[in-house]
């Protein structure tokens, strides 16, 4: 079993009260599907000079854009006057919530606390975490086991999460086993696509 604890996400996306600001950050054209369909630790951004300047700690709502939706919170980690990094607290890509109250002023906008806590307390708490199984399989006409190994992993490279159905179940009900395709349920039943 592979262990996740590590990038779980606690409570530490709301805690600390009033030890810093709190900021709206506008992912990119196109970076919310990539944030969706890999697990990443944090989320850097380019951000023009002499704009805003978070600190280490501040509190950061991550919003996906038309219309504005919430996606994440994290805290800043480094903001050098030219990048943002944010350390992801608590992920919500696969169900984003409402932010319409928020009016974004480019890619880094200030928030008021109360704003920030209002969207905290939309998402609601985090769901329970539960162990899934989840597996690749493809068929590789390979002349030894080492070969057909490294064939799988340039399929993986090469097709990745657009082209390559990845297999998922909780465990203990692999019966409920279903199909994803760029992070979404797809039916891989050919007679069901009559």
């Amino acid at each position: 079993m592979t262990v996740t604890d590590h990038r779980s996400t606690g409570p530490t996306d709301v805690d600390g009260g009033p030890d810093g600001d709190a900021w709206a950050v506008l992912l990119p054209a196109g970076r919310h599907d990539a944030e969706r369909l890999v697990h990443h630790e944090t989320l850097e951004l380019a951000v023009p000079a002499g704009g805003p300047a978070p600190r280490p700690g501040d509190r950061v709502a991550v919003l996906a854009d038309g219309p504005p939706r919430l996606v994440a919170l994290g805290r800043v980690a480094r903001h050098d006057g030219r990048a943002l990094l944010v350390t992801y607290t608590r992920r919500s890509f696969d169900a984003p919530v409402p932010a319409g109250q928020v009016t974004v002023a480019g890619p880094v906008t200030p928030l008021e606390p109360g704003t920030y806590r209002e969207l905290v307390d939309r998402l609601g708490p985090p769901p329970s975490r539960r162990t899934w199984l989840v597996s690749l399989d493809l068929p590789i006409e390979a002349e030894s086991r080492a070969e057909a190994v490294r064939l799988f992993w340039s399929y993986v490279q090469e097709l990745g999460p657009a082209e390559l159905p990845a297999f998922v179940s909780p465990s203990g009900d692999e019966l409920a086993m279903q199909a994803f395709v760029l992070g979404v349920e797809a039916n891989q039943d050919p007679e069901e696509d009559d």
